[in-house]
């Protein structure tokens, strides 16, 4: 084994794995010590961990509505990733070409979590054998154990790798939120990842197998996962839709890479270590999530509506309303929680309002009264987000604690011509669901659609009281 500093630069030519392993491994770690030591540390006295690799530090989405520290922060974090950016993909070029593997897969070193059970794997497959050799490879591997154990038929490899993969997958999701009481990128991103490529992996174990097939035993492993979690009262089925696009693309890609792995008899020859690195990247990230005890977001929704009544009719309903009728709204049936009135006791700053849901009520201590322009509250304690939908009378997963919680929300009244009011309503909440920004998508929608139930109830009272 030769390691040049050519190496560190050079896109063209190849790169054995160990190199590659060594190179990434010490790249890895002069980057985070350069990042913590210096940069986070010692020049902006920020605190860093390895996680925020994936999860940036900062409570913002874009970097333009960040404060100046914030931009500095980060623009210097990237200026002195650049160069090991720059090495980090012209050795994963050069190990797919010596791979025989095509380039076009460096995409993955871009895509958190996944990139590293990609690094991994990079680190075990042998270098392309000389089409001579390589044609020995073809017929019995010398893998005695799985020789024995995955069927040489199509249908009985296919098989045989769903139900392997979905026992495994049903294991990890259980420690993940039973065990660990994580929903992160260990259960959201790799676990997905990891069943597809691991499925297809599985199925070409003999002999190659089509692309369109290995997308299939992927995705068929995924959707009998979610059956699997209905069915033994893990999780919800309104649950599983929200994650099922998430985890069907990225099996998707994860039965992409197998699949080109799975084409290469020679490549197939460490099958064993990359299943191992399969079965324990999942598990291993989840126990470092838990340790990492990551910092959710907080996010801010925001809905408004424009009433025909003037803002002293619209306060009275904003500070409390009797009971709405049954919601209408799809989502609500599905069994999201829906508010069905709201109560105060007091008057002015200290008073205390509940908003009363399908599933509880939230205890709304008021902070601001600004009669009739502004009311705005904290949340002491919210009801659980939701009822799942399930086939039993009633199940409790870790994620209906804890795990969406509104911190805080107010009304806001403007005064419109006319004597018409515009009232906008904001909520600002944290999940603990990773990936935020995907988990953010389906929380908004739900916000918003709770926010517009309430503000079309207020805007009907508003209206019919002003015409009395």
């Amino acid at each position: 084994m030769r390691i040049h500093l050519s190496d560190l630069w050079r896109w063209d030519g190849t790169v054995e794995r160990a190199p590659y392993a060594i190179i990434g491994v010490i790249g890895f770690a002069i980057k985070h010590n350069l990042d913590h030591r210096l940069v986070a540390t010692l020049l902006f006295h920020r605190p860093w961990s390895l996680f925020n690799y994936w999860i940036p530090p900062t409570r913002a989405l874009r970097i333009t509505s960040l404060p100046r520290g914030d931009q500095v922060f980060l623009a210097t974090l990237v200026a002195l990733a650049l160069p090991f950016i720059w090495t980090g993909v012209v050795l994963t070029l050069r190990r797919l070409r010596d791979a025989g593997l095509p380039l076009w897969l460096v995409a993955a070193f871009f895509l958190p979590v996944v990139n590293l059970v990609f690094f991994a794997v990079l680190s075990v497959i042998p270098s392309r054998l000389p089409a001579g050799l390589e044609a020995k490879f073809s017929g019995g591997r010398g893998r005695p154990f799985l020789d024995r154990t995955i069927p040489h038929g199509e249908l009985a490899s296919a098989a045989l790798a769903v139900l392997l993969t979905v026992a495994l997958g049903a294991a990890f999701t259980a420690l993940g939120t039973l065990g660990f009481t994580r929903y992160g990128w260990g259960l959201f991103v790799a676990l997905p990842f990891c069943l597809g490529l691991g499925s297809a992996l599985l199925y070409g174990y003999h002999r190659p197998r089509s692309y369109a097939r290995c997308l299939l035993v992927a995705m068929l492993s995924v959707l009998l996962l979610g059956a699997a979690l209905v069915a033994v009262a893990l999780e919800g089925i309104f649950c599983v839709i929200m994650a099922a696009p998430l985890a069907l693309a990225l099996a998707a890609l994860g039965a992409s890479i197998g699949y080109v792995i799975q084409r290469r008899p020679s490549a197939m020859q460490p099958a064993p270590a990359m299943m191992l690195v399969v079965v324990l990247s999942v598990p291993g990230l989840m126990q470092a999530e838990r340790a990492a005890r990551l910092e959710p977001p907080i996010f801010a929704v925001r809905t408004s509506i424009e009433i025909d009544a003037p803002r002293e009719a619209v306060w009275q309903q904003v500070v409390s309303f009797a009971a709405m009728p049954p919601p209408d709204d799809p989502l609500f049936r599905l069994g999201v929680a829906y508010p069905t009135q709201a109560t105060i006791d007091g008057r002015g700053a200290g008073a205390v309002r509940h908003c009363v849901f399908s599933t509880g009520a939230f205890v709304e201590p008021i902070e601001v009264w600004d009669e009739p322009n502004r009311l705005a509250f904290s949340v002491a304690s919210s009801p659980p987000p939701m009822q799942e939908w399930t086939p039993y009378a009633e199940i409790h997963p870790p994620h209906l604690k804890g795990f969406l919680v509104s911190r805080r929300g107010q009304f806001l009244l403007t005064a419109l011509p006319g004597g018409r009011t515009r009232l906008e309503g904001t909520t600002w909440y944290q999940h603990n669901l990773w990936p935020a920004g995907y988990w953010q998508l389906w929380s908004d929608t739900v916000i918003h659609h709770i926010h517009w139930r309430v503000l079309q109830h207020i805007k009907r009272e508003a209206e019919r009281s002003a015409g009395e």
